[in-house]
C-alpha cells in the first residue's frame, strides 16, 4: 500500500465558550491544539498528519451548534478533505448529547472518524464504534421523549383553548403580546359572507362559483421570516375547510375532541350548524349520487345568479 493511500488528515478542532483571556499570548485554545497536535504525533507510525487548517470557536458555547470554525469544519468533511477529527475534550465538540450523536452520524457517513485525546474516545477502534453506537441510542431515546414532551404540552394547550399557531386562520390574527387569536375585522366579514353563500347553496362546488364571482379570496399573510403570502382563490378543498373549521364558533379541535377555544367568535353557532349539516348532505350525496336526477343547485341565492348568467 503507498504511503498516500494510508494518509489520515487529521483536523483539530478547538472552542472556548467565553473569550475571557483569548487575548494572551498562549490561551486555551493553543493549549489544547498543542495536545492535539502531540497525540497525532504519536500516532505518526499510522499515517496520522495534521492539517494546518484551524478550526477554532473562541466565546462560543457547546450548547449550540451556531459556530463558525465548526461549521468550515462540517464543510470541509463533506468536501471529503478531512479523515479523523480531533479533540481535547468531547465536551468541546457539543454538551449537548443529541447534537452531539447528530454530529457523529455526519461524521460516520462522511467516513470520518472522532477522536477525543484525554479521554477513551476513538471512533476507529470497536470499541470506539460500540460507544458511539450507545450515544446514538440514548440520542434516539431522548428525541422521542422530548416529542412525546411536546404533544403531551399541546394536547394541554388545546384542552385550555389555546392556539398553537401555524398557518394564519382567516378572519383573525395573531396577537403580536401573546399569541392569541384576535379579530381582524375586515377579514372577519368576508367569513360571515362566505358561511352566508354556504347556507343558500347546497354543494360546495356551488358555494366556490360564487365566492369565486364575488372575488373573495384566502388570507393575505406576512411570516415571521417575511416571506408573504398573498390571498388565493378559494379551491373546494380550501373552501370546505374553512366551512368545517371549529374555530369560528369559538372552539378548538385536538385530535378529534372539541374544547372551547380563548378566541372570540366570529359566526354564529345556528348559522355554523346548519351550513354543516348541508355539508353533510352534499358529501353523501358525492359519495352515492342519486339515480335520475341532477344534483341539487343553489338555493334562491345561487339559483338568480345562474338564471342571470
Amino acid at each position: 500500500m503507498s504511503e498516500l493511500s494510508q494518509l489520515v488528515r487529521c483536523a483539530i478542532y478547538t472552542r472556548k465558550s467565553t473569550e475571557d483571556g483569548l487575548e494572551q499570548d498562549f490561551n486555551t485554545l493553543q493549549a489544547q491544539r498543542e495536545a492535539a497536535e502531540a497525540y497525532i504525533v504519536s500516532q505518526k507510525q499510522n499515517g496520522w498528519h495534521t492539517l494546518t487548517d484551524n478550526y477554532d470557536d473562541g466565546g462560543f458555547s457547546g450548547a449550540s451548534l451556531d459556530r463558525p470554525a465548526l461549521h468550515q469544519l462540517l464543510r470541509d468533511i463533506e468536501a471529503r478533505k478531512i479523515d479523523r477529527v480531533v479533540v481535547y475534550k468531547v465536551d468541546r465538540l457539543s454538551r449537548s448529547l443529541l447534537d452531539f450523536a447528530r454530529l457523529l452520524s455526519l461524521f460516520e457517513k462522511c467516513g470520518v472518524s472522532f477522536v477525543s485525546v484525554t479521554q477513551e474516545f476513538n471512533t476507529s477502534t470497536s470499541l470506539g464504534r460500540l460507544t458511539l453506537h450507545i450515544l446514538l441510542s440514548f440520542a434516539q431515546f431522548e428525541r422521542e421523549i422530548i416529542s412525546e414532551r411536546t404533544r403531551d404540552k399541546m394536547a394541554a394547550a388545546r384542552r385550555k383553548g389555546q392556539w398553537l399557531g401555524g398557518t394564519p386562520v382567516l378572519g383573525y390574527d395573531v396577537d403580536p403580546e401573546g399569541g392569541r387569536l384576535v379579530v381582524n375585522p375586515a377579514e372577519a366579514e368576508r367569513v360571515r359572507e362566505i358561511f352566508a353563500i354556504s347556507a343558500a347553496c347546497a354543494s360546495v362546488a356551488a358555494v366556490q362559483k360564487e365566492v369565486h364571482a364575488r372575488g373573495l379570496l384566502t388570507k393575505d399573510w406576512t411570516s415571521k421570516s417575511e416571506k408573504h403570502h398573498g390571498g388565493r382563490a378559494f379551491t373546494p378543498s380550501r373552501l370546505d375547510a374553512l366551512l368545517r373549521n371549529v374555530v369560528y364558533i369559538g372552539e378548538v379541535s385536538h385530535k378529534g375532541v372539541v374544547y372551547p377555544g380563548e378566541q372570540p367568535v366570529i359566526v354564529d353557532r345556528a348559522l355554523w350548524q346548519r351550513v354543516q349539516q348541508q355539508l353533510k348532505v352534499d358529501t353523501q350525496r358525492r359519495i352515492r349520487p342519486q339515480g335520475g336526477g341532477a344534483a341539487l343547485g343553489c338555493s334562491l341565492l345561487c339559483a338568480m345568479r345562474t338564471t342571470h348568467a
